[in-house]
């Protein structure tokens, strides 16, 4: 663990909002159903491309933070903490921009898996609450 991952989860509560999602969903079987629809290894430009589950847990803050428009979503996850957390990012990690999540975006809804994939999300935290 670097000093900079040291301390983003020094500076992070726990009990906030994103660590309990975290802890409810089986990230796992959400990456597999969306490697189905999205599997790149690089950009146009032959960069490594980035994981789908990073695009999509992005995409989820954005909805969970009162429908952020992709460039705000981009922005929080430059500048919070906790978002960062939650995605997996570190201090020094790049953040898929704002044209790469409406990409992201148009191509699950394309392949009729966006809602899909929102109700295996709500199924998993219906499920998670019911037991607290």
């Amino acid at each position: 663990m670097s000093f900079s991952e040291f301390d983003v989860t020094r500076r992070t509560r726990k009990g906030n909002f994103l660590n309990q999602i975290d802890y409810l969903i089986d990230w796992k079987s959400i990456e597999k159903a969306i490697a189905e629809h999205y599997a790149p290894t690089s950009d146009a430009a032959g960069r490594p491309a980035y994981p789908g589950l990073l695009l999509f847990k992005m995409l989820l803050t954005g909805i969970w933070h009162g429908g952020l428009s992709d460039e705000s979503v981009e922005d929080m996850a430059n500048a919070n903490l906790h978002v960062m957390r939650f995605l997996g990012l570190s201090l020094e990690d790049d953040v898929p921009d704002h044209s790469v999540l409406s990409r992201f975006r148009t191509r699950l809804t394309q392949a009729h898996a966006w809602d899909g994939l929102l109700e295996k999300i709500n199924q998993q935290i219906q499920r998670g609450t019911t037991s607290w």
